[in-house]
């Protein structure tokens, strides 16, 4: 870009792929972010949906930090891997204790996804610190969804433009996470199946963006469970062609910051033999729990 057209003055931006996604170069997230400098990542975050971070040195603390800067911090829905001394925090690792119990997620996000999509107002972001990685496997991989409405013909999005996708977290555990003692059903009141739009409007950029997944919608208000379900699986199927994805392979010391409003995320498989340690927050999306705070009110 030339000197007219760049936006950023404070830090230097460079994409990672054609789909989406850039890297985020000269930031020390250890430190306090300037005002200035913090409004162009936030900047950068809008305009490609996935920002990288390299070589960061972060404590659960400094991540909740930097991480509260783009809005309230929400803790995942079930407890048993949440950090112990921070709450907010979701511990995913193959690690297990002494009594070879898993400690964290283990196993998680393989199917394509959007973080926090089961409850009423979802999650705006999801930020993942990469403690240990393994050399090989263990990709993230992110389809972006603005691309996939874009490219459905105009038919299709007549179609699904008043249509909405269940969002049910019980029935996606219990159909792709079989490996994991099944939910109590304390755990399984605290999520019940909520609905929402096929189709986002992005709230900051105005955007449309396709808004379902083969890992956490269920099927299809007004349809039969068999017909909404192969929607939903068409319409995932084709969100997720390679030409609308970037994978992220992970170095130790990465931090990753995605927009769940216009994105899907899926983890890639890894070899157990190798340790893998990491640490998630998950930013609120503030505007959509005041909108839904009104329209009870």
């Amino acid at each position: 870009m030339d000197g007219q057209s760049n936006p950023y003055r404070h830090i230097r931006v460079r994409p990672v792929s054609q789909a989406l996604g850039a890297e985020i170069l000269d930031v020390d997230l250890s430190q306090d972010i300037p005002d200035a400098v913090f409004a162009e990542i936030h900047r950068a975050h809008l305009e490609f949906s996935v920002i990288v971070f390299r070589d960061q040195q972060l404590s659960p603390l400094r991540q909740k930090i930097f991480s509260a800067r783009f809005g309230t911090l929400m803790s995942h829905a079930i407890e048993r891997f949440r950090h112990p001394e921070h709450p907010e925090v979701m511990v995913m690792t193959n690690l297990k204790d002494a009594a070879n119990r898993n400690i964290g997620a283990s196993r998680a996000g393989f199917e394509w996804h959007s973080d926090q999509s089961y409850k009423p107002a979802p999650a705006l972001g999801s930020m993942l610190y990469g403690i240990e990685c393994p050399p090989v496997g263990a990709n993230t991989e992110f389809a972006n969804m603005y691309a996939a409405y874009e490219a459905l013909p105009a038919e299709r999005k007549a179609q699904i433009e008043s249509l909405y996708g269940i969002h049910d977290y019980a029935w996606s555990w219990a159909t792709f996470l079989k490996d994991r003692a099944p939910l109590t059903e304390e755990e399984k009141a605290k999520v019940p199946p909520v609905l929402h739009p096929l189709v986002r409007v992005h709230p900051e950029t105005g955007r449309k963006a396709l808004y379902l997944s083969e890992g956490a919608t269920r099927s299809i208000e007004g349809m039969s469970e068999a017909e909404g379900r192969a929607l939903v699986q068409e319409l995932s199927d084709f969100a997720t062609q390679p030409r609308f994805v970037y994978s992220h392979q992970w170095r130790a010391g990465d931090l990753v910051f995605w927009d769940n409003r216009c994105l899907l995320h899926r983890a890639t498989p890894s070899d157990p033999q190798y340790r893998r340690v990491m640490q998630r927050t998950m930013v609120q999306d503030d505007s959509l729990v005041r909108r839904l705070a009104a329209q009870s009110a």
